[in-house]
């Protein structure tokens, strides 16, 4: 199959909002308001775990169609701790990244435990979004003219 290249355009909003087109969806990115945004979206790294959450889920369905599973539902928490030090500028030997991200999954299907674990490990296998935080993705960035 051939590469397939996703894209997303986007500028400054008003204040602290960031707004992303991707594809015909416009997506809202903003800070607290503790922070001097006006909380109008999600900050820039819990978009990260919301397109975790949801590429787990996606390929939750996928697989259970292609496997005949009876998937029912899914939920999912996301959380990730980080040092906002670095972010800040302030000085530290912290990373900006996250340190840590856990995802806890309930899988409502006629699984036993075992079958949900290999399920959810198939679908750790098959997801890019887990698989861009797990591996080091070339990243290449260059002043627009």
């Amino acid at each position: 199959m051939a590469i397939k290249t996703l894209r997303a355009t986007g500028h400054m909003g008003a204040g602290m909002t960031i707004e992303i087109m991707c594809g015909e969806h416009k997506v809202y990115m903003d800070q607290p308001k503790n922070a001097g945004g006006a909380d109008l979206g999600p900050a820039p790294p819990e978009l990260v775990l919301a397109a975790y959450a949801g590429c787990v889920g996606s390929l939750g369905r996928i697989i259970a169609f292609q496997d005949k599973i009876n998937l029912r539902g899914m939920t999912f928490e996301v959380e990730a701790d980080y040092d906002p030090d670095c972010l800040l500028g302030r000085e530290t030997t912290a990373r900006a990244g996250f340190q840590e991200m856990r995802l806890k999954v309930n899988i409502d299907a006629d699984l036993d435990d075992a079958a949900k674990q290999a399920f959810l490990e198939k679908i750790e296998e098959r997801c890019p979004v887990g698989d861009n935080l797990i591996n080091a993705t070339k990243l290449v960035t260059v002043l627009a003219k």
